[in-house]
């Protein structure tokens, strides 16, 4: 209904208090709550959406269609389709994707560039929501 697409269904989730050694490979969503040190992948072509919580922290490659990020990640993001960087997302590493949507407060260190760099960029600004 009025062109958003209906999101995959989360039914993976690292909590918090958790840390995981190692890649982890996931369908449809998957949400992060605790750290994880090794590569989130996100298998097969479908939609996918992952979430990078306020608490958690990530070391790696993250590399999925939809994601969302409101804690840390150390490495390499890609988002095939919309990527989402929340108030306290912290990201050290480049980072490419095809629509960004970016909120005041979050930060980049690393390079920020558009899959398609041939094409003008599509980049939304949040609003600012004030009291």
């Amino acid at each position: 209904m009025f062109g958003k697409k209906r999101q995959p269904p989360i039914r993976t989730l690292v909590g918090e208090g958790t840390t995981i050694n190692g890649e982890v490979r996931f369908s449809d969503g998957l949400r992060v709550d605790g750290e994880v040190n090794g590569d989130i992948v996100a298998l097969g072509n479908g939609p996918n959406l992952l979430v990078i919580s306020e608490k958690a922290r990530v070391t790696g490659k993250v590399r999925a269609a939809h994601v969302i990020v409101n804690g840390m990640v150390t490495g390499p993001v890609l988002s095939e389709e919309l990527l989402e960087l929340q108030p306290k997302a912290r990201i050290v590493g480049d980072v490419r994707y095809e629509r960004l949507e970016m909120h005041q407060g979050a930060s980049i260190d690393g390079e920020l560039r558009p899959l398609n760099a041939d094409e003008k960029p599509a980049l939304r600004l949040a609003a600012s929501k004030q009291a």
